[in-house]
């Protein structure tokens, strides 16, 4: 048999957890390596436990510390991937989920097959969400691209366009560290970038690379 993927359920409604357990327990490719209701010591608990997915039912929890899975280096991480499931269907939960790094959002209600495929997807480094929040993410996306400075703001800079991918995330106060998770680069790398734009720019911080970004689109 191929290796089993070991989960860990994290909820404090108790019917839904051992609901959760059964179904893991039933599949012989899913190995339940820990469950228990949410506590102060859950997110200690679930990275000694070397789980590779965590199957969880509170966003709030997500909030509440911060995204660590994305946040804490590799080394403490795990590869944990998170699967959040009995969501509301709120697309501004659902977006505030994936900013946090949740790789899965599974609507209440959704049937068995659905948690366990989802816990199978996310798994195997694949996102799932239902299928009507995929435009969600288009028009989030979208919507991002106004805060990229434009054409003729580039060329006033002469910004590279990895300079002008970090302006963004630099306005949503995102820290280097944050910036390299997300973009898949050395935390070096983003300082250097960083330094660099705001030579460019002619600004003395952060926050007056992205104001003055912003100042010379409204302009044109």
């Amino acid at each position: 048999m191929d290796r089993k993927i070991s989960v860990f359920v994290l909820s404090s409604n108790r019917l839904l957890r051992e609901s959760i357990e059964r179904m893991v327990r039933k599949k012989p490719d899913l190995d339940l390596i820990g469950a228990q209701s949410i506590r102060a010591d859950s997110k200690e608990e679930v990275i000694n436990s070397d789980a590779e997915v965590l199957v969880l039912d509170s966003l709030q929890f997500v909030l509440e510390t911060d995204g660590w899975w994305v946040t804490a280096s590799p080394a403490d991480r795990k590869g944990i991937k998170v699967l959040l499931i009995a969501m509301d269907d709120d697309k501004k939960h659902f977006l505030s989920a994936v900013k946090q790094g949740a790789m899965g959002y599974v609507l209440q209600d959704a049937p068995a097959i659905e948690v366990i495929g989802g816990i199978r997807a996310v798994a195997r480094g694949e996102a799932i969400c239902p299928p009507h929040f995929v435009r969600v993410l288009f028009d989030y996306v979208a919507s991002l691209s106004s805060d990229l400075p434009n054409t003729r703001t580039r060329q006033q800079w002469g910004l590279t366009r990895r300079e002008q991918q970090l302006i963004p995330l630099i306005g949503r106060g995102l820290t280097n560290k944050e910036i390299a998770m997300q973009l898949s680069l050395s935390e070096e790398t983003v300082k250097s970038h960083v330094h660099r734009i705001l030579r460019k720019v002619g600004v003395v911080d952060r926050l007056g690379v992205f104001e003055a970004c912003q100042a010379g689109t409204a302009m044109l």
